[in-house]
């Protein structure tokens, strides 16, 4: 069946419940699992006067910051697939929109399944926020297994 799942995670607790999800799953089927993280790319957030209050950040200070954090993310998912003994591996990469990140990185690896957390948030917040897993589950060509 599912012979390679792909668990994108963001470091959160939603994300972890995926994870252990996808472990559960992955275990289930003798298939392998690659967490992914995405880096959002660097763009400064003040303009103007305001740029002189807000504490100036590098590009490479943002990208260090980020591959810290995408670290932590990707060890606990090679730490929970390791203790159910399940051969994983991880993929950090940078993208604009995180969904075109994790298509990407299914496409590159070669996933058959994702799996992923959703936060659920529906009408004018799912609208004004958006939702990375919807815009998964739209333009995926593989099989998406949404977890909350």
């Amino acid at each position: 069946m599912y012979r390679h799942l792909l668990v994108p995670t963001d470091g959160s607790k939603l994300s972890n419940k995926a994870i252990a999800a996808a472990v559960d799953l992955a275990k289930s089927l003798g298939a392998r699992l690659t967490g992914v993280y995405v880096i959002p790319p660097y763009s400064p957030t003040m303009y103007g006067e305001a740029l002189m209050y807000a504490p100036a950040i590098s590009p490479a200070s943002h990208r260090e910051a980020f591959k810290r954090e995408g670290k932590k993310a990707l060890d606990v998912v090679q730490s929970v697939a390791g203790a159910a003994g399940v051969d994983s591996g991880r993929a950090m990469l940078a993208a604009f929109y995180p969904w075109e990140g994790i298509l990407r990185t299914a496409k590159a690896k070669k996933c058959d399944l994702i799996v992923m957390a959703s936060h659920g948030r529906r009408g004018i917040a799912g609208l004004i926020l958006g939702s990375e897993t919807t815009k998964v589950l739209t333009h995926s060509k593989v099989p998406v297994l949404v977890c909350r």
